[in-house]
């Protein structure tokens, strides 16, 4: 016969207050926090919490008060070290003012994204912060979502099938920055300048396209259909695709990259080829991750501060459940271009 372990029963706030000889409101006030019960009383409630094991279900508690202690954070590709960094500024800001946060990575695809949308909104977070993965819907993000539950918008437009604007949003200024980076790669002489990496499905991309032919169309420079590289935005599809820059005569000399990811990526690409990235190829990215300044060679690029992104985009989320009656807001963070040892100026034929 197979052994069948009994269940054990479930700690209840009663048996606590009984096991310290206080009230089942007290030991309540010290589950949340409260400053209103003194530390010698904390001190023994927290200690029988510990020795009956008593697990708080902090979910049911928040639907008990109809609040919450936790934001979403659904990130479309934690791999990348800009996203890293942006989910460590959102942490900071979210525990400084009290909450939880509560990461979901999609991995670029709208069905986990909306797999992971679900199963968040089962823990009744008072906000989501999202960046969509590409392919994402409006409808289908709000029929995780609901209508009731406060929604940013970070990094990428997610369409509006009614536009009108049901959630906040934060992006970067990438027309600007992308401009900036192919801005200086003319003033460095270049003619030759290819766009790298992305997918131009994507808003991002085809924002930060848009600011590379502006640059080019102002300087009076062509741009050659097959110097837009397409590629996922990671390193390792990037140092892929390098060959494709090359595929033409005659090739370019230099390239804006859709991101930091992608640029450190063709260094590698450039480097397995035998070209020497900084001296006879120039590139710069976007983003400036902490790795960019440390590379070899340091990379040319558009700083966003990840970070402070994240904080910001903590503060926009915690302004909304504040003043959940204002109209929605579209922000755009500024960028600055941060030149390092990979842009340089054509090499000698």
């Amino acid at each position: 016969m197979p052994r069948i372990t009994p269940q054990r029963r479930k700690v209840t706030l009663a048996d606590i207050a009984l096991g310290c000889d206080v009230s089942r409101a007290t030991v309540s006030l010290v589950l949340r926090g409260s400053p209103l019960v003194n530390s010698a009383t904390r001190a023994r409630v927290e200690a029988e919490l510990k020795r009956q094991g008593y697990v708080y279900n902090r979910a049911a508690a928040n639907l008990r008060r109809r609040t919450s202690s936790s934001i979403g954070l659904v990130i479309n590709d934690l791999g990348n070290p800009f996203f890293a960094e942006f989910a460590a500024g959102a942490d900071e800001a979210l525990a400084s003012a009290g909450y939880v946060t509560l990461l979901g990575n999609t991995g670029e695809s709208p069905d986990r994204q909306q797999a992971v949308l679900n199963s968040l909104v089962e823990h009744g977070p008072a906000g989501i912060i999202l960046s969509p993965a590409e392919g994402s819907e409006g409808e289908q993000v709000l029929a995780a979502v609901g209508m009731h539950t406060p929604l940013l918008v970070f990094n990428r437009e997610l369409p509006d099938d009614e536009g009108a604007h049901r959630w906040d949003t934060l992006e970067m200024d990438n027309e600007h920055g992308a401009r900036l980076a192919t801005e200086h790669l003319i003033a460095l002489g270049h003619e030759r300048i290819a766009f790298f990496g992305g997918h131009r499905d994507s808003s991002s991309v085809a924002q930060r396209r848009r600011g590379y032919a502006g640059a080019m169309q102002d300087a009076g420079l062509k741009v050659d259909p097959s110097w837009l590289v397409e590629s996922a935005p990671t390193r390792l599809e990037a140092a892929r695709q390098t060959g494709a820059l090359f595929a033409r005569d005659p090739a370019p000399t230099a390239a804006v990259c859709y991101n930091d990811a992608v640029a450190l990526g063709l260094i590698l690409g450039l480097t397995k080829r035998g070209r020497r990235p900084g001296e006879d190829f120039a590139l710069t990215g976007f983003d400036d991750v902490a790795e960019a300044s440390v590379c070899v060679p340091p990379l040319t690029t558009i700083a966003v501060d990840p970070r402070g992104l994240g904080r910001r985009s903590a503060e926009l989320i915690l302004e909304r459940l504040t003043n959940p009656e204002t109209d929605t807001a579209y922000t755009i963070a500024p960028v600055r271009l941060v030149v390092r040892e990979s842009s340089c100026p054509p090499s000698s034929p």
